[in-house]
């Protein structure tokens, strides 16, 4: 059982870090690299509003790291229900499995996150990974998700916040 659990981990570590890597990063606005004196003399300028610029790029990433992670746990919820309708034992570790997959999903896209949200976004795959581990361990497992539910709140207000 430990073995399928490690291996069904392992392909949704594999699987999202491939894909976290596929979200185009901003083009920088150096231009410190050019040998103008005059481009040479303006590059603190250009500095001074790429750094004037960052928070408004960390809210940006913030609100794109919300909406991706509320989309995982939709995403989840239904694959979770899927996945419960086939039954014991085969649909017991299909659960599993699926629960340990839409937490590294939500741990993926958390990156890049204010500090707020990326612990909200922990708090919310510590609590599905639990799931897991839950439904991993018996058949006849029918773990509560309270704490999940609080930790999905807890993961709403950090993101309205921010």
């Amino acid at each position: 059982m430990n073995r399928t659990r490690l291996v069904l981990t392992g392909v949704a570590v594999a699987a999202a870090i491939a894909t976290a890597g596929c979200d185009p990063q901003p083009e920088s606005t150096d231009t410190s690299t050019s040998s103008s004196p005059a481009a040479t003399s303006a590059t603190p300028t250009a500095g001074a509003a790429t750094t004037a610029a960052s928070p408004a790029a960390d809210g940006a990433a913030t609100a794109k790291a919300c909406a991706d992670i509320k989309k995982d746990i939709k995403d989840n919820a239904t694959k979770i229900a899927e996945a419960e309708k086939i039954g014991p034992p085969a649909g017991h570790f299909a659960v599993s499995a699926q629960w340990a997959a839409g937490s590294v999903a939500i741990l993926a896209h958390s990156m890049g996150a204010n500090e707020a949200v990326t612990a909200a976004s922990e708090k919310v795959q510590n609590e599905m990974m639990g799931l897991s581990d839950a439904y991993n361990k018996s058949a006849d497992a029918k773990p509560s998700k309270k704490a999940l539910e609080a930790a999905v709140k807890e993961l709403d207000t950090a993101c309205s916040a921010a």
